[in-house]
């Protein structure tokens, strides 16, 4: 389990490293330099990122089937630290005050059959959210991550400044929230959370 986590903390990091410099030819085009250096989320101080060479070859769409990725991977982040945080406060939905928090909410051998039997339907909607909610079933997406379907929410009327800006803060968060449940997650397996600050048990 830790080597996974380690692998997983390693693939995340795609998002923060800045992309490495190699001699090239004079007539060659340095990529953080051209097509991808002006996307949403290649900002300051690191600019452009893709330590790993995934989008090196330039493709427009190889670099949103990515973007989505992340995206992706960053909102399941974002909600995951969220709920690890609110059940590590005590909070509960009712008839689950007794399933542990973090990794122990998967101990459910002593549990009641009720309450065992809400992780089928868990999974169950975790894969309804990825094959009908986070995914452009319309095919209107306006950029990679966008899956409204149809519903506007107010998005359009706002500038592009706006909505770029949002982007950016969606990614961000979403970059910060991957590395922060795979911290957690990493010191609860090698048991010194409480280090990580007083709030950790």
């Amino acid at each position: 389990m830790k080597t996974i986590l380690s692998a997983l903390l390693v693939s995340s990091a795609v998002a923060f490293a800045p992309a490495t410099t190699k001699s090239t030819p004079s007539n060659a085009v340095v990529l953080s330099e051209s097509k991808f250096a002006s996307e949403v989320g290649a900002m300051p101080p690191l600019g452009f990122f893709d330590p790993l060479g995934v989008v090196e070859d330039g493709d427009a769409e190889n670099f949103s089937r990515w973007r989505e990725i992340e995206l992706k991977h960053g909102r399941v982040a974002m909600l995951a630290i969220t709920g690890y945080l609110y059940t590590l406060a005590g909070n509960r939905l009712p008839g689950m005050e007794e399933v542990g928090s973090g990794f122990k909410a998967f101990d459910v051998a002593n549990l009641s059959p009720e309450v065992r039997g809400v992780f089928p339907l868990t999974l169950f909607t975790i894969l309804c959210l990825e094959f009908y909610v986070m995914t452009d079933i319309t095919g209107d997406s306006q950029f990679p991550g966008d899956f409204r379907n149809g519903f506007d929410f107010g998005w359009d009327k706002q500038t592009d400044e706006w909505k770029r800006n949002k982007r950016n803060i969606e990614l961000n968060n979403g970059r910060a929230a991957q590395m922060g449940i795979a911290g957690i997650m990493i010191h609860e397996l090698m048991g010194n959370l409480s280090d990580l600050g007083s709030m950790f048990p």
